[in-house]
């Protein structure tokens, strides 16, 4: 994300804020953060959504999420467990999730009716485990079977599965990372001692395997175990611990990051961003300064080169190119939410370690424009954020949707305390811009932060002391606070203040109850282009992404079914020819972009709108939408080639929408989740990544299960590499063959597409489309699978 503004007397340059960032004194933060305990939030939208989301928790069964741990340790269920992912291999995952959400939420709030959950949650869940007997404990169907073929050196891993198992690994993380939350956040002891067996089970898992082996297991998804195995190091002091940490730290990406090199085009978002926090963990703890370059080159990467407006990254799930973002602005599977939860928790790690305002920017960023849109105001959770201009979210099911995105979701309306304040040994600092009251009750200083920011440009912060107290008070001075123009007022009273290298302000004074500090933070609009600067553009106030509501096409599945793909905005694409242009000279385009009502952050975008009939457009701040086709990005042109770029667009997309019209369902080849959602089966067969293309070929065979709703569909098409040559496979549709296709490379290097059509006989509902290498041959990279009408 590039900046527009710095605070007047904000004198650095990024690059410098990585160089101190990497000369930090490991081990001890710079900063420390308040416990959620000292803080609670007032009324606003956060104190709103954190009581959303503890109304869902409330809601959800308890023994229903932990029947697969019961079932699993051969105890009787009390009911049958969740279905969704809850059923389908991904079983537990969910109640992990839940314990750490329960953790967060009543230190957050300090409701009893949390806490009873969350202690019978630790219960029964330790019947599980002592039932089990050797401190194992998870929900994974089967879990015990492959954990011994793991044990004996047996291991077939890969992106997303380990030993035919759906992510058994980032499975257990879970609630590994659970157990760590219910003893470090909510001090539950019996957390603690259940933690620790369950780690000392994972060393002996892989106690006779030997480095590669576990680098190898480490190919499949397995979340952030390198963290929590970091966090029982730090509760424990025992190396072992540590060792286990650095072991389960995939090379394969950490060794790129130790050389400073950006190695992330086409890998799975969601799946690294956890190993860089663990990262970032094991070298505060064992002073590796190295490692935490690594992380930060990291976090740089992504943030400044891979991250859109609203603070989320990737397409489908995956780092596109960096200097291509087209599929941003095509798909409806944008930003996903579990990767700006983790990219939060990178990014904190780091602050802390060296508290600048470039991290905090990004942080508020986030979580004002993805992280609070990302719950409906009345319950359900968003999966993927759409930046394709008139598309929509899907909302989960409360009862019935049990994604990755339902479980992040679940804790990120729990913690929005956590970053407003930190402190150092007895100084304050005011971080975000939240109405809250931070009660630091170890040096009796209370204080209360009333704003309606950002419909007001302005916060008051009024102190309550138990004695007369000398220390200083630093508050944030924002890279997107209007120049030169922040005023700070103490009781009445105008003062001067600067800001330092960090980006903090400060006031040192004598300190008395009734004191009060009024701060103004001017903001002003501005235009964001995406990072690989082509032509759309996205507008703010301040911090605040604004975006444009557009109803002009139903919506089918605003609220998710318990299919596997439920959690896809599935309906149909408004055509990019027919979204609103904006117009205007680039460097003074938002000057067209007027404030119509200051208390709703609304405003007028007629002036810079091509299209007559979008005129009555109003931009209002992103994260108060919800239930609409939005516009966030909107393609840009400068008067001089509007009609150019009005064709262009136009020509593009009529032939992409003719084939989207015509599509009935479509695997993305390689890619871990639409692999997932279409019930991959496979064996002797790898993906990879052609010219930025995913794809999947094999000495053995492969398949997917595509929906073939209402028969539309009567034919499939494949995308194959016109290079590739002596590929001898067969095609089966429902198990019987239809085709067999020998490759000879006569198309050179290009991407084409085959067409192959059903016969009548073997159109279902559900269509299994097999690939089968021929003897002594092999299946060419398919890159993707269409079945259309």
């Amino acid at each position: 994300m590039r900046k527009q503004t710095a605070c007047k007397s904000y004198k650095i340059i990024i690059v410098v804020l990585f160089i101190a960032s990497f000369g930090t004194a490991f081990g001890q933060t710079s900063l420390q953060p308040f416990n959620l305990t000292a803080v609670r939030l007032l009324d606003g939208p956060f104190k709103q959504a954190q009581e959303t989301d503890k109304k869902y928790m409330l809601s959800l069964d308890p023994d229903r999420l932990l029947a697969p741990y019961l079932r699993e340790a051969g105890l009787k269920l009390k009911v049958a467990s969740y279905g969704n992912w809850e059923n389908t291999g991904l079983d537990g995952h969910i109640a992990g999730h839940y314990l750490s959400a329960l953790a967060l939420m009543y230190a957050s709030t300090g409701d009893t009716k949390i806490r009873d959950r969350m202690e019978y949650m630790i219960a029964e869940l330790d019947k599980c485990q002592e039932k089990n007997g050797d401190g194992y404990l998870a929900g994974i169907p089967g879990g015990k079977e492959i954990w011994k073929e793991i044990k004996a050196g047996n291991i077939h891993s890969n992106s997303f599965s380990l030993n035919g198992k759906w992510v058994p690994l980032y499975n257990i993380h879970k609630i590994y990372a659970g157990l760590y939350d219910a003893y470090a956040v909510a001090g539950n002891a019996k957390a603690k001692q259940m933690l620790i067996k369950l780690t000392d089970w994972c060393i002996d898992l892989v106690s006779n395997l030997s480095d590669q082996q576990v680098q190898e297991l480490l190919k499949s998804e397995h979340g952030g175990l390198n963290e929590t195995f970091a966090h029982v190091y730090a509760i424990t002091g025992d190396q072992k611990y540590l060792q286990l940490a650095r072991r389960f730290s995939d090379r394969s990406i950490l060794n790129p990051l130790l050389k400073h090199t950006d190695a992330l085009n086409g890998l799975h978002a969601n799946t690294q961003i956890p190993k860089v926090i663990g990262f970032e963990q094991i070298a505060l703890l064992d002073k590796d300064a190295d490692w935490a370059k690594a992380a930060a080159f990291f976090w740089k990467t992504v943030v400044e080169h891979r991250t859109v407006a609203i603070g989320g990254n990737s397409v489908r799930e995956h780092f596109h190119p960096a200097n291509n973002f087209s599929t941003m602005t095509e798909s409806r599977e944008g930003p996903e939410t579990c990767n700006s939860y983790n990219m939060l928790k990178l990014t904190k790690q780091l602050f802390l370690a060296a508290p600048s305002n470039t991290y905090l920017d990004y942080y508020e960023r986030t979580l004002y424009n993805h992280i609070l849109s990302s719950q409906r105001p009345e319950g359900g959770f968003v999966y993927f954020t759409s930046m394709r201009p008139g598309h929509y979210r899907t909302y989960s099911s409360p009862q019935e949707s049990f994604w990755c995105c339902v479980g992040s979701g679940l804790e990120n309306h729990g913690k929005y305390g956590e970053l407003i304040y930190a402190r150092s040994k007895n100084d304050v600092y005011v971080n975000l811009f939240i109405p809250s009251i931070l009660n630091w009750k170890e040096k009796g200083i209370q204080l209360t932060q009333q704003t309606r920011f950002p419909e007001a440009e302005n916060t008051s912060l009024k102190f309550n002391l138990q004695n007369k107290k000398h220390f200083t008070l630093y508050f944030r001075c924002p890279l997107w606070v209007e120049q030169g123009k922040i005023t700070v007022l103490v009781n009445g009273k105008k003062i001067s203040t600067t800001s330092d290298a960090r980006g903090y302000a400060s006031i040192d004074r004598v300190w008395a109850t009734g004191d009060v500090v009024d701060i103004s933070l001017p903001m002003h609009t501005t235009t964001e282009f995406m990072p690989d600067g082509s032509d759309w553009v996205a507008f703010l106030r301040g911090p605040i992404v604004l975006a444009a509501a557009m109803d002009t096409l139903s919506q089918p599945n605003l609220t998710a079914d318990g299919s596997r793909m439920g959690h896809i905005a599935s309906g149909p694409l408004l055509p990019i020819s027919e979204a609103p242009l904006v117009t205007g000279v680039k460097n003074t385009l938002a000057d067209e972009i007027t404030l119509a009502d200051q208390n709703s952050l609304t405003f007028n975008v007629q002036n810079a709108i091509y299209q007559p009939k979008y005129k009555s457009l109003k931009l209002v701040p992103f994260y108060t939408l919800a239930e609409k086709r939005y516009v966030v990005y909107f393609p840009y042109s400068n008067p001089e080639t509007l009609p150019e770029r009005a064709k262009e667009i136009k020509l593009a997309e009529e032939e992409k929408m003719k084939i989207e019209q015509q599509t009935v369902d479509l695997v993305n080849v390689g890619e871990q989740q639409p692999e997932s959602d279409h019930n991959f089966k496979g064996e002797q067969t790898d993906n990879g990544i052609y010219q930025e293309r995913h794809f999947r070929n094999g000495k053995g065979w492969f398949s997917y299960v595509l929906k073939n709703k209402d028969l539309l569909a009567n034919k499939f098409v494949l995308i194959y590499s016109g290079k590739e040559k002596d590929r001898d496979f067969s095609i089966l549709i429902n198990g019987v063959p239809i085709e067999n296709v020998k490759l000879d490379g006569a198309k050179g290097d290009v991407f084409y597409t085959q067409e192959y059509h059903i016969p009548k006989e073997l159109l279902k509902t559900n269509v299994e489309v097999k690939f089968v290498a021929g003897q002594g041959s092999a299946i060419a990279n398919i890159y993707e699978v269409r079945l259309m009408k």
